[in-house]
């Protein structure tokens, strides 16, 4: 896999070298739907059938938030498809482009931004979870990888269940799931499940084991992690040094 590189970080956990905003190849997530498509700050896992990423990965650094790039909400096609989702796709479905990697994590410089509004990098989402619940976690973890000095992300669709399509062909799941870890020498590691719809309440009531997302997706998560400390980490929901 090839990967456009700007900062390297060392960690201490293992020899893992990223840049400011992708994954070391090492940790990527399997694929179960898709296959993979490495763009220059972040990277998918891409399902044609459901013309939507499976996930999409990332590794958050302070950099990246705090960068001066505008937003500049240009939707278009992903380059790297034969066959890529249009903005117009999802005119009057009643659903928002919503971004798995999102645009205010790529405030880095203006290909990051760009790549942000890759259709490829959308999902159909009901505009009160998408500008509500879910736009909270995504701040969360804006605020954790500040904090953290960086966090690697994973967020993607669960296309195990459809709600629906649009323009024919385009799966609505009928959830997501973001998953947060922090590496070093008190690693932790946090996932949540919200299900595609307008909700209130404190974010902690939709953590989850990263287990239940891998049984939910058919996924494997982090694989290159040393296998007591990917089973420690992944099969309890621990609150413990997030905070909400």
């Amino acid at each position: 896999m090839r990967f456009s590189f700007v900062l390297f970080f060392a960690f201490s956990i293992g020899v893992h070298v990223v840049s400011a905003t992708n994954f070391s190849d090492t940790l990527l997530p399997s694929n179960h739907k898709g296959y993979t498509i490495s763009h220059t700050y972040y990277t998918i896992s891409y399902s044609e059938p459901d013309k939507q990423a499976e996930w999409a990965a990332y590794y958050l650094m302070p950099a990246s938030i705090s960068g001066a790039q505008k937003r500049t909400s240009k939707f278009m096609p992903d380059p790297l498809l034969k066959e890529p989702v249009k903005p117009n796709d999802y005119t009057k479905t009643g659903y928002d482009r919503g971004h798995l990697c999102p645009a205010a994590d790529m405030k880095l410089n203006g290909v990051s931004m760009t790549e942000s509004f890759y259709m490829s990098n959308m999902s159909p989402q009901v505009p009160s979870f998408n500008r509500g619940i879910w736009s909270k976690l995504e701040d969360k973890v804006r605020e954790w990888a500040l904090e953290k000095n960086g966090v690697y992300v994973v967020t993607g669709s669960l296309l195990n269940k459809s709600c629906g399509t649009i323009a024919g062909s385009i799966t609505v799941p009928c959830a997501y799931y973001k998953i947060v870890f922090k590496e070093g020498s008190q690693p932790k590691m946090l996932g949540f499940v919200l299900s595609n719809a307008g909700a209130s309440g404190s974010l902690q009531a939709f953590a989850v084991s990263v287990d239940e997302i891998e049984k939910k997706t058919g996924l494997d998560f982090f694989p290159q992690l040393e296998n007591t400390l990917e089973q420690s980490l992944e099969s309890k929901v621990s609150l413990s040094g997030w905070r909400f």
